[in-house]
């Protein structure tokens, strides 16, 4: 039992820790308005999933902080957005949980991004000759202009989130050939509605009628909104470290002092952006498919090993960053912890946290046919085993009145206008289908 202690003084005038650093907007690169604004409209259509029934939004929405709020999300064969998605029990139906949280999109423009997703399987790498080191090697397209574009690529053809099944779509078939196949007939259904031809033709040059539209185009569109939309670094700390000393209260000051002293958390949180981009094994509870590789005996997943193929990073996963953390719930690579304390006192004490953990941290749209197999692998005592050996932080001692100013000084870090998003949710699309 922790026992509480007395909020630690800080002085008014208090400077930030040495380590705290501030956010401008020199961390991020230029960006074309046109093409944002194009791709605000592709972020949000339908018609760019295999089965035109999802967007990028479904699983980012403005209303859900740039997720989708839950802990593992449903993409094909769902509808609605959050909590309050649901699944149908018949063709097309949900045939098994995203693998991995949905992480949230702010700041992800800055210019020292240089990988993406949980296990950094896209980077900026010219391995392949294309600019980025991606699933799709030497197939991705030619001309991207951001790793953020360059991303956008792989949701639209994955099975489970906007893709579909070969035998449900032409996209889906394409990819299952080969996934550079799908791409050319998404931007062939664009081409087909008139609403979106001025628009291309306002972004880009090289576009000047609906023949010129291809898949980089869409994936440039999308990578300038997403560089573009969610800045965001005009929280309470931000005005601190701007020399505002009363931005933050007496709990949040002392959670800073922890957050960047006895508690460690800097150790991997640190920079502008509270990441060091890299990644760790924090034994963070397994949920739901996991990102299973072909050969692994159960469903469950491996971290960075699946991407790099070394034995050292087993079951680490990347970094967050930590703005609008308080927003982004559930908290881990898999979803598991439903809010801030919980994540935080896991970090302070990883084992001891996992063989307390109770599922009642989980936020699952109810699938009934998925249920079963939800917690297949922390039900698995080798698979566990495994897990609790790899485990890359030292325990902290904090006690009950500490972990508060340190979730208090998390909650410092939620900007204020910025988080609603530059441009916002579109009412209406160009291809008029709905918009989530």
């Amino acid at each position: 039992m922790f026992l509480l202690a007395a909020v630690p003084a800080w002085p008014d005038d208090a400077s930030p820790p040495a380590a705290a650093e501030r956010v401008t907007p020199d961390h991020f690169g230029d960006f074309d308005e046109a093409a944002a604004e194009l791709g605000r409209l592709l972020f949000y259509d339908p018609v760019i999933s295999g089965n035109r029934n999802i967007s990028c939004g479904t699983c980012h929405h403005h209303d859900l902080a740039s997720a989708d709020g839950v802990s593992l999300g449903i993409g094909q064969g769902g509808l609605g957005i959050g909590m309050e998605r649901t699944a149908s029990d018949g063709p097309g139906r949900v045939l098994r949980r995203m693998p991995r949280n949905s992480p949230a999109l702010f700041n992800l423009g800055a210019k020292e991004v240089t990988l993406l997703f949980h296990d950094g399987r896209i980077s900026v790498d010219n391995v392949f000759g294309n600019g980025f080191n991606t699933p799709a090697e030497e197939f991705l397209p030619q001309g991207l202009d951001s790793m953020l574009a360059a991303q956008s690529l792989f949701p639209l053809v994955g099975e489970i989130e906007m893709g579909g099944s070969p035998e449900q779509n032409d996209v889906a078939s394409a990819v299952n050939q080969r996934i550079d196949y799908g791409w050319p007939l998404i931007a062939e259904r664009i081409r087909s509605i008139p609403g979106y031809e001025p628009l291309f033709v306002r972004a880009f040059g090289d576009v000047g009628s609906v023949h010129d539209i291809n898949i980089v185009h869409v994936a440039n569109a999308l990578g300038s909104f997403v560089a573009s939309e969610w800045r965001s670094f005009d929280s309470p700390f931000d005005r601190f470290l701007a020399g505002e000393t009363d931005a933050l209260t007496p709990a949040q000051k002392s959670g800073m002092g922890l957050f960047f002293g006895k508690a460690r958390c800097h150790t991997c949180h640190n920079g502008p952006f509270l990441t060091d981009q890299d990644f760790h094994a924090l034994a963070i509870p397994p949920l739901g498919p996991g990102r299973t590789r072909r050969f692994d005996p159960i469903a469950r997943d491996m971290g960075r090993i699946g991407e790099s193929d070394r034995i050292e990073d087993a079951y680490r996963f990347r970094t967050p960053a930590l703005r609008n953390v308080a927003l982004t719930a559930p908290y881990g690579h898999s979803g598991a912890y439903s809010d801030l304390e919980g994540v935080v006192r896991h970090h302070l004490d990883p084992l001891r946290a996992l063989d307390d953990w109770n599922r009642d941290q989980v936020l699952l749209v109810d699938v009934h046919w998925l249920n079963g197999t939800d917690f297949a692998a922390h039900d698995d005592r080798l698979e566990m085993a495994r897990l609790r050996r790899r485990v890359d932080i030292e325990p902290a001692s904090l006690d009950d009145r500490e972990v508060d100013d340190l979730v208090a000084f998390l909650h410092a870090l939620t900007g204020a206008s910025s988080v609603k998003g530059r441009l916002g949710r579109p009412e209406t699309v160009p291809s008029g289908l709905p918009v989530d």
